[in-house]
C-alpha cells in the first residue's frame, strides 16, 4: 500500500513531498524550493529507472531529478505531515508542469 506524506527541511529550505510504498522506498518524489515554493524536482523512480537503462538518466535529472536512494525509514526526524492522494497530485501535476517548462526554456535560452 502506497502513502503519501510532505516534510519541511530547514536546512534546504525545501518542502519535499513523497510517494512512498508499502516497503518505505520512495516511487514519486517533488521539492519545492525557497520561500517561492519553486519545483525543483518531480521525479518517479519507474522513469528514472527506465531513463537509467536506456542511457538517458543525465538528460532525465536535468528536468525532473531523481528520487531518495534510501527507504523513508532510514531517516532522521523532518517531522512528516500526512498527505492524500488527491493532494499529493496535485502538487505533482502542477511540479511537473513547472520542470517541463524550465527545460523548455533552458533549451530555448541555451539555443
Amino acid at each position: 500500500m502506497r502513502h503519501w506524506f510532505r516534510s519541511y527541511w530547514t536546512e534546504e529550505d525545501t518542502w519535499f513531498y513523497f510517494e512512498v510504498d508499502a516497503d518505505g522506498w520512495v516511487t514519486r518524489q517533488i521539492e519545492l524550493q525557497g520561500p517561492l515554493e519553486k519545483p525543483v524536482a518531480a521525479a518517479s523512480l519507474t522513469e528514472w529507472q527506465s531513463a537509467q537503462a536506456a542511457g538517458t538518466l543525465a538528460d532525465y535529472e536535468k528536468v525532473f531529478g531523481a528520487t531518495a536512494e534510501v527507504p523513508v525509514q532510514e531517516w532522521d526526524g523532518h517531522d512528516p505531515h500526512a498527505l492524500s492522494l488527491e493532494q499529493f497530485q496535485t502538487v505533482w501535476l502542477a511540479a511537473r508542469t513547472a520542470c517541463q517548462a524550465g527545460a523548455r526554456n533552458r533549451a530555448t535560452d541555451g539555443a
